[in-house]
């Protein structure tokens, strides 16, 4: 998990292998979605949360004056340990 802060006006793109499974909680302050073809898209209040997987979101803006936060919290790798049938186990 990490926390991503944006300034008053600031823009983060979305770069899907950095974000491919992510779910992000609004902290602090407003962030509006940028969607791919350059539209703004919805301001999301605090305490709201969203995926990014499938939404057509390419950057994160804060839309107010003061810092937004953002929680973003990514699926963890996970190892599959596989054991052929003749492991004896």
């Amino acid at each position: 998990m990490r926390t991503l802060a944006l300034r008053g006006g600031a823009r983060v793109a979305v770069v899907a292998a950095e974000w491919c499974g992510a779910f992000g909680v609004v902290t602090r302050g407003r962030v509006q979605l940028e969607l791919r073809d350059g539209e703004p898209g919805p301001v999301l209040q605090c305490d709201a949360g969203f995926w990014l997987r499938g939404t057509g979101v390419r950057a994160l803006r804060n839309p107010g004056r003061r810092t937004a936060r953002v929680r973003i919290v990514t699926p963890r790798a996970r190892t599959v340990t596989r054991r052929s049938p003749n492991d004896g186990g």
